[in-house]
């Protein structure tokens, strides 16, 4: 076969032989980034917000919205990452290439960090920041957000691309990636929350940069070693092109009859393909877009002329999945108050464990510890035994996973009010003696676990659901998620703060000026818990509505699978017990 033999998956193994790529062998190099790099970034997360009030002197607010502002850019920027790595280059090329740019942004956040003509002086106004040192402020965040970003747009689908679907050995296999990728940023973040906010917030903020840069610069390092043992795809026409062509030939149609049976709009024959698992049966969903697959007589199939019946299944594909992207947006706002507003009140509560003194950055470690011990207990005890009820790859499906986490949430706001107004009462009538910050640790543990459920379940469904050419733009919907809840939080924010300041006896905002204990946050924490349940019964609805693809294929290819075509159409997110037990039926009529 010479140098290079393609798999009938459609990727490139390099090199010649018998020895397998792809595999926890090439994902180890993953993980290992994934730690590393996470280190520095979820300690920056969840400290930055100290160090805009402190060395740059941001107000409270402003502190709050420039946090969730930059987190939200970076999330967003994934889409980035996962269209190059889809479109122009591998995906183990686009993290090196975006990881490149994030350790030169950490490098410009170190030296502003450690020299004083490159920050403010105080000024009693919102933002201090002027000339030069705004700049150099402002370029090194804008180059940290598009280097994550970029990282968390290609690196989940560059370790699930070293797992074959279409292997039954494989497919469970892939669905342990995924827990174990969350593990290993969650190992990573546990070691940066704790050393590397203790280190900048003791011993200075541009040592805890260096270290970042240094940790995350060694991640990359390690990656770019694995590359002989990676399965690596080669990157195809741009999806999004894809996806514009289906909709302009679509409305270029739109005047045309669909015909009566589906098998008479276009698709190219099997021996045409580049492979089985990029073929994508006909549905009955969005049949609009359906028009663009029709051909008309004697015209020739010509691009923007006529979509094969896949490109058309691709783009219904990705709409369905845009209402369970929407539905996760809330949990990710309440996310963004355990960075912003808890980290600001642990700065205020009693930072002692015994002789020790606890950075308020430090406590996600609690959620982190969480998970760090449950995610282990999922994989290997719950896993298993859901599966033998469920018969399903992962245990639970993926949508169900997600469901769980934005209950959790939901509690973990509530209970975030219940201690706001325990630790705003005792500060105010006892301002020497301040309640634990360890109180903390309830809101945070909770929702570490709902965080849990939740990243894993939405990187495997996207990743499952979406189309071969797609996965890491696919993927990437995930960080949106968290984009769009970071966004969402910093407009909760300035509007909440500006109706209550008109309606509000004493003409403030719930969350005005710098102290906490004239504020109502416990109001606001509350008000999104509230919003999170709404959120969850409009969750219901969509989850119930999806028909998971990979399912649906599992059912009508499998020869043992003969069930009827009621049970078929109820393969949704939460049905999947009774799918398992008839297609348990099914295998035990087929054997006797």
């Amino acid at each position: 076969m010479g140098d290079k033999e393609q798999n009938k998956a459609g990727y490139w193994s390099l090199g010649s032989g018998n020895k397998p790529k792809g595999g926890f062998n090439a994902c180890k190099f993953v993980f290992v980034l994934a730690a590393f790099e996470n280190m520095g970034f979820v300690a920056n997360m969840v400290s930055l917000v100290i160090y805009f009030m402190t060395v740059m002197y941001f107000d409270l607010s402003t502190s709050a919205n420039t946090l969730t502002t930059f987190m939200g850019a970076t999330f967003l920027l994934s889409l980035i990452g996962g269209f190059v790595s889809d479109s122009y280059l591998s995906r183990l090329n686009t993290v090196l290439i975006f990881g490149f740019l994030e350790v030169l942004a950490l490098v410009l956040m170190t030296i502003q960090a450690s020299s004083h003509k490159f920050q403010p002086d105080p000024c009693g106004k919102s933002s201090c920041l002027k000339g030069g040192a705004k700049f150099m402020f402002y370029m090194s965040l804008c180059m940290l957000a598009k280097g994550s970003g970029g990282v968390r747009g290609a690196l989940p689908a560059l370790g699930a691309d070293q797992f074959d679907q279409k292997d039954p050995k494989e497919a469970k296999a892939l669905a342990s990636f995924f827990n174990y990728l969350l593990l290993s940023i969650t190992l990573g973040a546990a070691i940066g929350v704790v050393a590397i906010v203790w280190v900048s917030t003791n011993l200075g903020w541009h040592w805890g940069f260096f270290i970042s840069t240094v940790s995350a610069f060694l991640g990359f390092v390690v990656l770019a070693l694995g590359k002989p043992f990676y399965r690596h795809r080669v990157p195809g026409e741009s999806p999004l092109i894809r996806i514009i062509r289906v909709i302009v030939v679509a409305i270029k149609n739109r005047r045309l009859s669909l015909p009566e049976r589906s098998d008479e709009l276009y698709e190219i024959s099997d021996k045409d393909s580049l492979s089985a698992e990029e073929k994508i049966k006909h549905t009955n969903q969005f049949r609009l877009l359906d028009k663009a697959a029709i051909l008309q007589a004697n015209a020739e199939p010509r691009p923007w002329t006529v979509c094969t019946v896949t490109q058309v299944e691709e783009v219904k594909v990705l709409t369905r999945m845009l209402p369970i992207l929407a539905s996760t947006v809330i949990m990710n706002t309440c996310l963004a108050q355990l960075q912003t507003f808890s980290v600001q009140q642990g700065r205020i509560m009693n930072l002692h464990l015994g002789s020790i003194v606890v950075p308020a950055p430090s406590v996600p470690v609690i959620p982190l510890i969480f998970m760090s011990v449950l995610i282990p207990i999922y994989e290997f005890i719950f896993v298993p035994f859901a599966r033998k009820i469920t018969h399903h790859p992962a245990g639970i499906t993926q949508l169900q996973r997600v469901g769980i986490g934005l209950v959790l949430s939901a509690v973990s706001m509530a209970i975030a009010g219940i201690v706001e107004v325990k630790r705003r009462n005792q500060a105010n009538k006892d301002p020497a003696h301040p309640i634990s910050l360890f109180w903390l640790s309830f809101q945070f543990g909770i929702f570490g676990i709902a965080d849990m459920f939740t990243l894993v379940g939405l990187l495997e469904f996207f990743y499952k659901e979406a189309p071969a050419g797609m996965r890491s733009l696919s993927t990437s919907f995930t960080w949106l998620s968290l984009a769009f809840g970071y966004f969402l939080s910093t407009a909760f924010v300035n509007i909440i703060n500006s109706v209550t300041e008109k309606i509000a006896p004493s003409k403030q905002g719930w969350l005005h000026g710098l102290d906490l204990n004239k504020n109502n946050l416990n109001l606001f924490y509350w008000f999104l818990a509230i919003l999170s349940c709404v959120n969850f019964l409009n969750y219901l609805y969509w989850a119930n509505w999806y028909k998971y693809k990979s399912e649906e294929s599992v059912l009508k290819e499998a020869p043992l699978l003969k069930v009827d075509q009621s049970i078929q159409d109820s393969t949704n997110g939460f049905s999947t017990i009774q799918v398992s037990s008839a297609l348990g039926d099914a295998k035990e009529k087929e054997s006797s």
